[in-house]
C-alpha cells in the first residue's frame, strides 16, 4: 500500500503515527504558501494608499475584507472537511488564491481591490488555518497540543517569509508584480502539495468524544453548556484579536509614519511573527501538559504586557525588541482554542466548531485593524490605538478565567 493511498487499513494505529507526522510536515507547507493573503496586503498597505491617494482608514478597508472573508472562510471550509475531507476544499481554495492575486494585481480602484481581496484571497486563504487545524487534530492524541500548534505555525511562517520577498519586489517593481508572483505560487505549489493528503481517517475515529479518546489521561468537563461554552469562546476569540490586530496590521505604517520606512516595518513584522511561531510551538508542548484554557490565560496575560511596552517604547532598535516580545507572548494564543474544542466539545463536529471559533478570532483581527485605523485618523497617533487592544485583551483574559473556574478535571487510567 502507497504510503498517500487514500484508502487507511482500520488494523494499522493512526494516532500519533509516522504518517501522522508526515501529513502535518506537509499541511505546514500548504499553509506557508496558502496563508500570503494574510500578510501581502499588510505589505502593501502604503504602497495602495499611496497609489489610490486615500487616507489611512480607507487603506486598512482590504486587510479588513480580508479578514471577513476569512472568517467566514474558516467557517464554510471547516464544515465541508466534515463533509468531505480536505483534498476537494483545498484544491478548490488554491484555485480561489490564484485567481484572487491576479485580479487583485489588475485592480484599479481600492473598492475593486477590497472586494477581491475578500471574496478570492480571504476566503481562500481560510483553509490553510482552522479547517487545516480541525483536519490534522483528528490524527494525533498525545502530541495534540504540539500538532495542532505546528500547523498553526505555518500562518505565521509565511507572515515571516512573504513580507522579505514581496517588499525587495515592491521595492524594484510594483506591488502589483509583488501579487502576480503569489498568484503563480498558489497554484503552482499548493495544489501538488494537496494530493498528498488524500488518505482519510478510519470511519471510527471522528465518533470519539473528548470522554473516550482511548489514550487520554486527564478528562477535562465544564460546567457550562456546550452552547454557551462555544459563545464564550466566539467572544474570547474577538477580544483577544482586537488586541493582537493593532501591532500585526499597523506595525508597518507605524514605522512608516516615525520615519522609520516600510522595510524596517516588514522586518519587524517579520521578526514579530518569528516569534510567533516559537510561541506556537512552545504553547503546543505546554497545551499538552496544562491544557487549552490555562495556555490561552497564560499567552493572554503575555500579549496585555507586551501591548503596554508599545506605547513607552518607540525608537527604532527598542520597536524591534517590542515586536520580537510581542510576537514571542501571544504566537499560542488562537491555535489554543481548536484544543479547548477538542478537549470539551465532540470530535465530529470538530471541523465546524474550529471554524467557527477561528471564525471569530478572524472578525477580532478585521474589527481591531479598521479601529486602529479610525482612532488613527481620529487622533493622528496609535498610542489610543494600543490603549484600546489592551482593554480587549483584559476581556479575553476574564473569560478565561471564567472558564477555567468552571472546569473539573479527574485522572483516567490509560487505555
Amino acid at each position: 500500500m502507497s504510503f498517500f493511498n487514500s484508502q487507511y487499513n482500520s488494523d494499522t494505529p493512526y494516532l500519533d503515527s509516522g504518517y501522522s507526522w508526515v501529513r502535518l510536515s506537509i499541511s505546514v507547507l500548504i499553509s506557508l504558501i496558502g496563508s500570503a493573503g494574510m500578510w501581502a496586503v499588510v505589505v502593501v498597505l502604503p504602497a495602495v494608499q499611496e497609489e489610490f491617494a486615500i487616507d489611512r482608514s480607507e487603506a486598512s478597508i482590504p486587510y479588513t475584507t480580508t479578514m471577513i472573508g476569512f472568517a467566514v472562510g474558516n467557517f464554510l471550509f471547516g464544515r465541508l472537511i466534515d463533509r468531505f475531507g480536505i483534498v476537494l476544499p483545498m484544491i478548490a481554495a488554491s484555485l480561489m488564491l490564484g485567481a484572487g492575486f491576479a485580479l487583485g494585481a489588475l485592480s484599479t480602484n481600492i473598492w475593486t481591490f477590497a472586494i477581491i481581496q475578500g471574496v478570492f484571497i480571504g476566503i481562500g486563504s481560510a483553509i490553510t488555518f482552522g479547517p487545516l487545524i480541525a483536519d490534522i487534530s483528528h490524527w494525533f492524541e498525545r502530541n495534540r497540543g504540539i500538532a495542532v500548534a505546528a500547523a498553526a505555525s505555518g500562518n505565521y511562517l509565511a507572515g515571516t517569509f512573504w513580507p522579505l520577498v514581496l517588499k525587495d519586489i515592491i521595492a524594484t517593481e510594483s506591488w502589483r508584480d509583488a501579487y502576480m508572483l503569489v498568484a503563480v505560487a498558489s497554484i503552482a505549489v499548493m495544489m501538488p502539495m494537496t494530493l498528498l493528503l488524500r488518505r482519510r481517517l478510519p470511519p471510527h475515529a471522528i465518533e470519539l468524544s473528548p470522554s473516550t479518546d482511548v489514550i487520554s489521561v486527564t478528562k477535562r468537563r465544564i460546567d457550562i453548556s456546550p452552547k454557551a461554552l462555544q459563545i464564550l469562546l466566539c467572544i474570547a476569540g474577538i477580544s483577544c484579536c482586537v488586541a493582537m490586530s493593532m501591532p500585526q496590521v499597523h506595525i508597518v505604517a507605524y514605522c512608516a509614519d516615525l520615519g522609520f520606512g516600510v522595510s524596517a516595518g516588514a522586518e519587524m513584522l517579520a521578526i514579530m511573527l518569528a516569534g510567533g511561531i516559537v510561541s506556537r510551538l512552545l504553547s503546543g508542548f505546554l497545551a499538552d501538559h496544562i491544557g487549552g484554557v490555562r495556555t490561552v490565560l497564560l499567552g493572554s496575560f503575555l500579549q496585555c504586557l507586551a501591548l503596554f511596552l508599545y506605547i513607552p517604547f518607540n525608537g527604532l532598535a527598542s520597536l524591534y525588541v517590542v515586536s520580537l516580545i510581542f510576537g514571542l507572548s501571544q504566537g499560542g494564543i488562537v491555535p489554543s482554542y481548536a484544543i479547548i474544542v477538542r478537549e470539551y466539545l465532540p470530535a465530529r463536529e470538530a471541523g465546524e466548531r474550529v471554524g467557527l471559533v477561528i471564525m471569530m478570532t478572524v472578525v477580532g483581527m478585521a474589527l481591531g485593524g479598521w479601529i486602529s485605523g479610525l482612532i488613527y485618523d481620529l487622533t493622528g497617533s496609535y498610542q489610543a490605538a494600543f490603549i484600546n487592544g489592551i482593554a480587549w485583551n483584559m476581556l479575553n483574559m476574564g473569560i478565561m478565567a471564567l472558564l477555567l473556574w468552571r472546569t473539573r478535571e479527574h485522572k483516567t487510567a490509560r487505555a
